[in-house]
C-alpha cells in the first residue's frame, strides 16, 4: 500500500453516504491526519468548540501510529464503510 492508494481512498471517502456515522467520520479524520501530518501538533480546542474538539480527540487517539500504519488503517476503514454502504442499498 502506497501513497497513491491512500490518496485514491481519500477521494473514495468523499463519496461515503450521509448516513455514515459521526463516529466513523471521526475515526477516518484521525487516521487521515495521522497519515498526512503525524502526531497531534496543535493545542486542544476550547470547551465550546465541540466539533473541533471531537476531531482533535480522534486524531489524538491514534497518536504514535506510524504514517504508513495510519494509511493502511485508513484504507481498511474506507473499504469497510463502502462495503457497508453498498450492502445497505441492495
Amino acid at each position: 500500500m502506497g501513497l497513491q492508494e491512500f490518496e485514491e481512498y481519500a477521494e473514495k471517502a468523499k463519496t461515503l453516504p450521509d448516513s455514515t456515522t459521526n463516529e466513523n467520520k471521526l475515526i477516518l479524520y484521525g487516521l487521515y491526519k495521522q497519515a498526512t501530518v503525524g502526531d497531534v501538533n496543535t493545542a486542544r480546542p476550547g470547551f465550546f468548540n465541540l466539533k473541533d474538539k471531537a476531531k482533535w480527540d480522534a486524531w489524538k487517539a491514534v497518536e504514535g501510529k506510524s504514517k504508513e500504519e495510519a494509511m493502511t488503517d485508513y484504507i481498511t476503514k474506507v473499504k469497510q464503510l463502502l462495503e457497508e454502504a453498498a450492502a445497505s442499498t441492495s
